[in-house]
């Protein structure tokens, strides 16, 4: 009996400790330190500039052709972000401007409106779609590894603020991942169950040759 309650309290202490090391692993690296500093930085020569960006200081300008603009600052471009479990991006839509089917695998979404109006919608893993119209000084949450987009379809720019909670999120695009990441057309035609004609036509914007 005290041998079937031991294997017991061992089986539970295994998949206590098997949880705790998945979610470690699903999150940014815990720091044992007040902060971040680069290899080779004496950290005693670190001034209030470290802590600062101006990246957004001019907002954005949309280069033609283009309707969308972002700029992102995360702890590939300001090092302090390591280990933080934040960043940040500001985009500026023009009118027909999207941010088309992504997902951010490893940080939940936060999207302020600071000018216009922007429709934004999700879909979670039950295949649930929600969609929303967001005007100014609105927010919403996009979680974690969920496929989202936004979307202007008002007759102004739109400006919106962006936070992560995590120092390098990452960016799937789904639509260039699909098409545009050299997956055979078979591959293709058996999931989405359209001829070779069709796929040839998604894969065009993105250049690839089959």
């Amino acid at each position: 009996m005290a041998v079937d309650m031991l294997l017991r309290w061992t089986l539970v202490v295994a998949v206590t400790l098997a949880a705790l090391l998945m979610s470690a692993q699903a999150s940014d690296p815990e720091l044992t330190t007040d902060f971040f500093v680069p290899a080779g930085v004496n950290k005693t020569t670190l001034t209030a500039d470290y802590f600062t960006s101006t990246f957004f200081r001019n907002g954005i300008t949309v280069v033609a052709p283009a309707k969308i603009g972002v700029k992102r600052i995360t702890s590939d471009t300001a090092p302090v972000f390591t280990g933080l479990g934040v960043s940040s991006a500001l985009i500026k839509y023009l009118p027909g401007g999207i941010n088309p089917h992504h997902t951010h695998p490893r940080g939940t979404e936060i999207l302020y409106v600071m000018e216009g109006t922007l429709t934004v919608g999700l879909v979670d893993t039950t295949n649930k779609f929600f969609s929303k119209v967001l005007e100014v000084g609105d927010v919403f949450v996009f979680p974690k590894g969920l496929v989202h987009f936004q979307i202007n379809q008002g007759r102004k720019p739109v400006v919106a603020f962006i936070a992560f909670s995590s120092a390098n999120p990452g960016t799937v695009s789904l639509p260039a991942t699909l098409f545009g990441s050299g997956i055979p057309d078979n591959v293709h035609m058996a999931a989405f169950k359209v001829g070779k004609s069709v796929i040839d036509k998604l894969q065009l914007p993105f250049n690839i040759t089959t």
